[in-house]
């Protein structure tokens, strides 16, 4: 009785360590910060993440979230991160300028024609060696989601030529990038965390701004937005992170699995997110905005204007890295 007592207690022991084949972990809680709503493609992208982890550590590991900007804006859940008071975040790429400002090729204007170029770039060495360089900065990079095109509305006018831009403040993200770009259009650019945006459109602190379409839906701008137009101006990657003080205490074992639930919840959010963007932009119309598209003429005005901002970020970020990821795009295109 007692050898069998003890293999029971032997092998109880084992099973709580016990995740995915001969994986352990241990019982930890990881808490995740990001600036959008659940119900966005990134929020959804974040429950599948948790729900990964904690499938593939046997319910060891919890991935407690904190959606909505609930713990402060990007650059604070950034730091926060690199505290290690935050565990993992996910942001818009660009945004890590501060820590390298070669990110900041990522948020070129125009550079990338669609959502499957720029995977080819950030999932292969490029985007690896990015993210291998904010490591001694106190971040791991585990990867890239996405939040696509961005497009502008505002509460005066649509968008139809580069004119309407003139006057119109516009509320940006905290990237020196974003801010010269629509001060080069004409726009009065207003750098601002995502949490504080909704109040001051509707306070009429800022007559518009840009994001994706799901995100707009997400944040309920169509309540405080009239206009909408379909500028496309910057594609965004968004880099998945973990604190290196929170990646140094896991074990092999445990870096597997957070690995692991990365890439497969990549992959959820990236076909997420492209399948909401047309039906995001019917919800907004139905809520009363009214969507225009540019015409062509117009568009290759906008990047003709734009040429100056995206030679000076590339000169001032890299460009090497510039000249490299143009290389990979023209072999994509060909």
């Amino acid at each position: 009785m007692k050898t069998f007592k003890t293999l029971f207690a032997a092998a109880a022991m084992t099973a709580a360590a016990l995740t995915v084949g001969s994986v352990q972990a241990q019982e930890r809680t990881l808490r995740f910060a990001y600036q959008n709503i659940a119900d966005t493609p990134q929020g959804r992208g974040a429950a599948k993440f948790a729900e990964l982890v904690k499938q593939k550590s046997g319910g060891k590991i919890d991935v407690r979230l904190f959606p909505g900007g609930a713990l402060g804006g990007d650059l604070q859940t950034v730091s926060a991160l690199q505290g290690g008071t935050i565990d993992v975040t996910v942001l818009n790429a660009g945004l890590l300028v501060g820590l390298d400002k070669q990110f900041a090729l990522l948020d070129l204007p125009f550079l990338f024609n669609t959502p499957e170029e720029a995977d080819k770039i950030v999932d292969g060495p490029i985007g690896t060696k990015l993210l291998k360089g904010i490591e001694d900065k106190g971040l791991v990079g585990l990867g890239y989601w996405e939040l696509g095109f961005r497009n502008v509305t505002n509460s005066r006018r649509p968008i139809t030529k580069i004119e309407d831009f003139k006057g119109l403040k516009l509320r940006v993200l905290q990237s020196p990038l974003f801010i010269d770009l629509f001060n080069t259009l004409g726009a009065n650019a207003v750098p601002m965390p995502f949490p504080e945006l909704y109040a001051a459109l509707e306070q009429k602190v800022v007559d518009g701004q840009e994001n994706p379409y799901p995100t707009i839906v997400g944040a309920k701008l169509n309540e405080v937005q009239k206009f909408v137009s379909a500028t496309k101006h910057i594609y965004n990657a968004q880099s998945l992170l973990i604190s290196k003080k929170t990646w140094d205490a896991m074990s092999a074992d445990e870096r597997k699995i957070i690995e692991a639930a990365a890439t497969e919840a990549r992959d959820f959010q990236r076909k997420n997110s492209r399948d909401s963007q047309d039906g995001a932009l019917e919800t907004l119309k139905k809520g009363g905005m009214t969507a225009n598209e540019l015409a062509p003429a117009e568009m290759t005005r906008i990047r003709e204007a734009v040429k100056p901002v995206v030679e000076k970020f590339a000169k001032d970020s890299g460009e090497a890295l510039y000249t490299e990821i143009q290389t990979e795009l023209d072999k994509l295109r060909k």
